[in-house]
């Protein structure tokens, strides 16, 4: 009988570790990487490829939508 009741202690502790796991993983794994990265100066060369990427898409976007662009720099130096 008092083994039951340790089963189904351990089994409740098995699930909430479960349920935080899946909560809470991405979390943990991203203050992991985070701390890595800090600790590395790798943060250092990932600003410098999120910077260049999104120098990129701008480019591309800008290159595609020529028109649209003017337009909304007109408008915006208007209202200057």
């Amino acid at each position: 009988m008092n083994n039951d009741k340790n089963d189904f202690d351990n089994e409740v502790n098995d699930n909430s570790l479960n349920n935080f796991l899946q909560k809470y993983g991405g979390a943990i794994i991203g203050a992991v990487v985070a701390i890595l990265l800090c600790f590395t100066q790798l943060y250092k060369l990932v600003i410098i490829v999120v910077v260049i990427i999104a120098g990129i898409l701008a480019g591309n976007y800008i290159q595609k939508n020529k028109d649209d662009v003017k337009e909304r720099l007109k408008e915006l130096i208007d209202k200057f």
